[in-house]
């Protein structure tokens, strides 16, 4: 498929006051699947009538399937922010990364802007870190007690996306959800990030438990005693 032109039409039909068009996710990238759809960012002032800023929705058009996340410059800049305040920036993923369509005479900035935010990586306070253990070793005693094999079964991946999630932001990495957090992962040390996912893909729970602890300790070890919400 042509996705510029679709993605033309699309605009033209849907959104004709975007100045900024990107299209980006799998087909940006030329990986699409037979059940991807098109993850289309856009930017404009004329986008949307009163005090509205942004939107995000989904459309059906010429046998596709668009997701488009549109704002004015001030809304990009809030949700933008609001994304990289979790650490899951994925609208400045999408502009910085993304594959232009059309180019509105604000891209060029905001690219600069956002692409040093996101050289920068993520900020990991000393407050937020603590919590981030206080979790895993919460959910860590509740693995090693269990008992139920559901109930080790979800904690287990619950415990491998939270250590996940600690062992990216520890190392500076962007996170992710669904696909894009093993995807981030990557990243990583290849050795450290086996030693993590092998146990959860073969249901080895104690193994599991034991890397999680490793992980834990070199993050500052268990936080429990004296943590305060």
């Amino acid at each position: 498929m042509d996705f510029t032109a679709a993605t033309e039409r699309f605009v033209a039909a849907h959104f004709p006051g975007a100045t900024t068009v990107i299209v980006g996710g799998s087909t940006a990238r030329g990986e699409r699947t037979a059940s991807s759809d098109i993850d289309l960012l856009l930017i404009g002032e004329e986008l949307f009538t009163g005090d509205q800023t942004s939107a995000a929705s989904t459309h059906a058009f010429e046998d596709e399937v668009f997701e488009v996340f549109a704002y004015t410059a001030a809304g990009f800049a809030e949700w933008a922010q609001r994304g990289v305040d979790q650490h899951r920036p994925v609208i400045v993923h999408m502009l910085v990364e993304g594959c232009v369509v059309r180019e509105g005479a604000e891209l060029d900035e905001l690219r600069e802007h956002w692409a040093d935010v996101l050289e920068a990586g993520p900020e990991l306070t000393e407050v937020e870190a603590v919590f981030r253990r206080y979790v895993i070793t919460d959910v860590l005693d509740d693995l090693r007690d269990a008992a139920d094999p559901l109930e080790r079964h979800v904690l287990a991946s619950v415990l491998f996306e939270r250590t996940a999630e600690l062992m990216l932001l520890a190392e500076g990495q962007w996170l992710g959800t669904g696909k894009w957090l093993p995807r981030r992962l990557r990243v990583l040390e290849t050795d450290r990030v086996e030693a993590l996912s092998a146990p959860l893909l073969a249901g080895d729970y104690g193994t599991l438990a034991n890397r999680v602890q490793a992980e834990l300790d070199r993050a500052g070890g268990r936080m429990q005693d004296g943590f305060v919400r």
